[in-house]
């Protein structure tokens, strides 16, 4: 049997991407949270801050350490399977990926050991403020990451001399067509996963009546997050697909599952897209309705799939259901935002258990939408690895194999395996433990905290008895 080292590379790449996106999504959401309790912590003095605070501190720096362990190795990726693609995108690709880790990931390092070392041994002022540079430093590097894909997507400030991008403009190149819509898209989602992890952690300790008085905070933070946040994803998600329509109208038709250029085209609720027969079986949608979204004209016209042939059309049905699985998950997010905001009269949400219970289970949503969305973003831009410049045949290395391919991706597996039972197994734990007892909060004798090191000498010499 021969194995194609381009359909192998390519489900290894989705494997890397789509095991290490779910840890990034959520340490930006959570980062801030953290910035938010430590800021609490620092002026109100209260205890219950930075226990949440040291509670999930613990749960970030798990989180964290398996997003960086994931990480490294999709750059090695790029040297492996996609080298053709590495050599021709090196003079954009490189610098951007370098700006990263200089800019992002050194920042999150160094404040990240202030924040899980320093309680108690700096001032509290500065330990909020490294809470701060690393909630600062994650969305440093998403954005370098996401205006790398961005670029991808839209390619700009760029020519091409012998196969190879030589960078005309930076600004165009780094702030590309696509990348402010994605940017806000993917923040907005990282915050609703951190809020929606949180509400879900909080609700289970909550229906345990374990620490009720201190998660309910979190789950009231965490509710009046998601009721903003969610109706806004809509809006900029909205955003993000208009952008997307005007520069990929293709990913668009295949997302609709639309074949044919019409006017008035209908939002398919279900559909059966069959590739081969290019349409869809038991379609069931609201007519004209997709023409008004993308066009915000009932009879506005929408490119269809045969505006291409066949070999650059997306593989349609991946695209066509991951993003219902996302809009759908939108919703039901929608939903709870409303249902939390309709429960606060006396805080009933913190007493209603089908809502408790709900929370539970939505706490694992936001994960999927995420992958949903990167599938959606990823597989509708096939068979292009940058946008209309160079397929994803020839990016790949060619003195690869199958059987090399097929080899790595089972030792990826296999790695990746142990790499997140043994973040389950921890993670667990601090689950189990939660929150630390009163008693340790340092917050509750603000005396044995640390002092700026001037200001402690000179209290020492002025408490020194004279000769």
């Amino acid at each position: 049997m021969d194995l194609d080292p381009l359909l192998l590379s390519r489900i290894q790449f989705a494997f890397v991407v789509s095991f290490h996106a779910i840890f990034p999504v959520f340490t930006i959401g959570l980062a801030s949270f953290i910035a938010v309790l430590e800021g609490l912590s620092w002026r109100t003095q209260n205890p219950v801050w930075e226990r949440l605070s040291r509670f999930w501190i613990q749960v970030f720096a798990v989180v964290f350490g398996m997003g960086v362990v994931s990480g490294i190795v999709m750059a090695f990726q790029f040297g492996t399977n996609w080298s053709n693609f590495a050599y021709a995108g090196a003079n954009f690709l490189g610098p951007v990926l370098s700006y990263e880790v200089i800019t992002a990931f050194f920042l999150e390092a160094a404040f990240l050991g202030v924040l899980l070392f320093g309680r108690g041994k700096v001032p509290q002022g500065i330990h909020f403020f490294s809470a701060v540079m690393v909630a600062t430093g994650t969305f440093i590097s998403s954005f370098w990451i996401l205006s790398a894909n961005s670029w991808m997507q839209t390619p700009a400030g760029f020519e091409l001399r012998d196969g190879l991008v030589y960078v005309t403009s930076w600004s165009e190149a780094i702030f590309n067509a696509s990348l402010a819509p994605r940017f806000f898209h993917m923040g907005l989602a990282s915050f609703l996963t951190g809020a929606f992890v949180v509400a879900g952690v909080s609700a289970w300790y909550l229906l345990r009546n374990k620490d009720a008085d201190v998660h309910k905070r979190a789950l009231s933070m965490s509710l009046w997050l998601i009721l903003i946040a969610a109706p806004a994803q809509v809006v900029v998600g909205d955003i993000h697909g208009l952008n997307t329509f005007e520069h990929q109208p293709t990913k668009v038709a295949a997302m609709e599952g639309v074949w044919e250029t019409q006017n008035g085209a209908p939002l398919l609720l279900f559909a059966w897209p069959d590739q081969e027969a290019q349409t869809n079986h038991f379609e069931i949608g609201i007519p004209r309705l997709a023409s008004y979204i993308l066009t915000h004209d009932w009879d506005g016209e929408v490119p269809g799939l045969n505006e291409v042939p066949r070999e650059e059309q997306p593989p349609v049905a991946i695209v066509f259901w991951a993003f219902r699985i996302m809009v759908g998950i939108g919703i039901l997010m929608l939903v709870f935002a409303v249902a939390g905001l309709a429960l606060r009269r006396k805080e009933a949400y913190t007493r209603t258990s089908w809502f408790l219970q709900g929370l539970r289970l939505m706490a694992v949503t936001p994960f999927i939408a995420v992958l949903a969305g990167w599938f959606v973003t990823e597989v509708g831009r096939a068979p292009w690895l940058i946008y209309e410049v160079m397929t994803h045949a020839e990016g790949l290395t060619p003195s690869l194999t199958g059987g090399m391919a097929l080899f790595t991706l089972i030792g990826y597996i296999a790695v990746y395996a142990v790499v997140f039972a043994a973040g389950l197994y921890y993670l667990m734990r601090v689950l189990r433990v939660g929150l630390a007892p009163e008693h340790e909060m340092t917050t509750a004798d603000p005396s044995q905290r640390a002092k700026r090191p001037f200001s402690a000498a000179s209290a020492s010499w002025e408490e020194e008895p004279e000769s």
